[in-house]
């Protein structure tokens, strides 16, 4: 008795990350609202952030990005944008300054809620780094996409994407499940679990699948895995792309 032969697993492309230096980062967690106590009403924008070099802050409502990562403020008349310097540090606090938050009531629900028609977000966040060989013409900024949610009557934000622009280049930033314990697999004091590659068990995790996003295995074994199957062994949603990340643990950088 014939058997129909087993179909073929779609080509799965295998590709080495490259590291890309980012001067500031936004911690995206910790992007909040506070109600402006000297201006009733209106409601700063505050969150932290690590920066390696000094730069500027600048806080758009309602931006439009446009060719080459620029933003454009849709609504300046109703709500300008300011900008905010920063020294280089670590952990730093960025809290608005005073009247110069959002006012709510302002704008229709609609236009808070949602990504506008247009790709007009509610809150857009720049930070540019100033490197000291700045004037060769390089550029690091990221950029903090975001809305608004209501929620017992306040409102919350919510980030939809963080980009960032560097050299002329644009990347969308992706959280990575499984990268921490990567990087903190020589970390003493530290346990095991999670840490190997969920096939073979004994050699670190620095594959991730796309789009699912799960670091969960060491390299060899990915190589094996798309020559047998498409699936995910995390979540067996389709891999369409694999990608290693070697991670330094490195105690002197």
């Amino acid at each position: 008795m014939m058997h129909p032969a087993p179909e073929p697993v779609p080509y799965i492309e295998h590709q080495q990350a490259v590291t890309v230096k980012n001067d500031v980062n936004l911690k995206k967690e910790t992007l909040k609202l506070a109600a402006d106590a000297s201006n009733p009403g209106k409601f700063s924008v505050n969150f932290t952030f690590d920066a390696n070099v000094a730069g500027r802050m600048t806080v758009m409502f309602f931006a439009k990005e446009g060719e080459d990562c620029k933003l454009t403020p849709m609504k300046e008349n109703m709500q300008p944008s300011v900008t905010v310097p920063f020294e280089q540090g670590t952990g730093q606090k960025f809290q608005q300054p005073p009247g110069s938050g959002i006012s709510f009531f302002m704008f229709e629900e609609s236009e808070l809620l949602n990504v506008g028609e247009a790709g007009i977000y509610p809150l857009a966040v720049k930070a540019e780094a100033f490197p000291a060989n700045s004037n060769d013409g390089s550029e690091n900024t990221q950029i903090t996409l975001a809305v608004f949610e209501k929620e017992n009557e306040e409102y919350h934000v919510r980030v939809v994407k963080q980009i960032l622009w560097v050299n002329g280049m644009r990347y969308e930033l992706q959280e990575i499940y499984g990268i921490r314990n990567s990087v903190n697999n020589n970390n003493v004091g530290t346990s095991d679990a999670g840490k190997d590659c969920v096939i073979c068990l004994t050699e670190p995790q620095d594959t991730t699948v796309l789009p699912c996003r799960h670091m969960c295995m060491c390299n060899s074994c990915a190589k094996v895995l798309r020559c047998q199957t498409n699936r995910c062994p995390i979540c067996r949603q389709s891999i369409e792309r694999l990608l290693e990340i070697k991670v330094n643990n490195s105690t002197n950088e």
